[in-house]
């Protein structure tokens, strides 16, 4: 197994509805150490530049407006294939198609809402966690 970070966001439908604890208690007991969070503000510009791989979908001026609706945490995970693993504590993009037991099945309001953010690939990662994170943050 390789130990690797990813990158989290817990959407304002988390945060809004106190689920913080609820969340991060799943993602611990995959087997995932947060070892970097913060709650933020998300402005426009910062939602724009992290979501700017989809500037060109029709959802995107939505997606900017939910993400900066309310607060957000931000984390950087680790643990044996970190990526992977907390994308399948996520679950499926849309809820109704996750698997029960996962984030986006128990806590999502819906596919726009669906509470969590990961990424999908070491490159993403680190791209991700460098917006977000000095590396005097992070602490494993």
């Amino acid at each position: 197994m390789a130990l690797e970070r990813t990158f989290s966001i817990l959407k304002p439908d988390v945060t809004r509805r106190n689920l913080t604890g609820a969340v991060n208690a799943r993602i611990e007991a995959a087997g995932l150490r947060i070892v970097a969070q913060k709650r933020v503000h998300m402005s426009r510009a910062q939602a724009e530049t992290f979501y700017g791989v989809h500037r060109e979908r029709p959802f995107f001026g939505e997606l900017v407006e939910m993400m900066t609706a309310a607060p957000v945490v931000v984390q950087v995970l680790e643990g044996d294939n970190a990526i992977v693993k907390y994308r399948e504590v996520m679950g499926a993009t849309n809820p109704a198609k996750a698997d029960p037991g996962t984030i986006r099945k128990d806590f999502a309001l819906s596919m726009g809402e669906n509470s969590a953010h990961g990424s999908d690939a070491p490159e993403t990662a680190a791209q991700e966690i460098a917006q977000w994170f000095a590396g005097n943050e992070i602490v494993g």
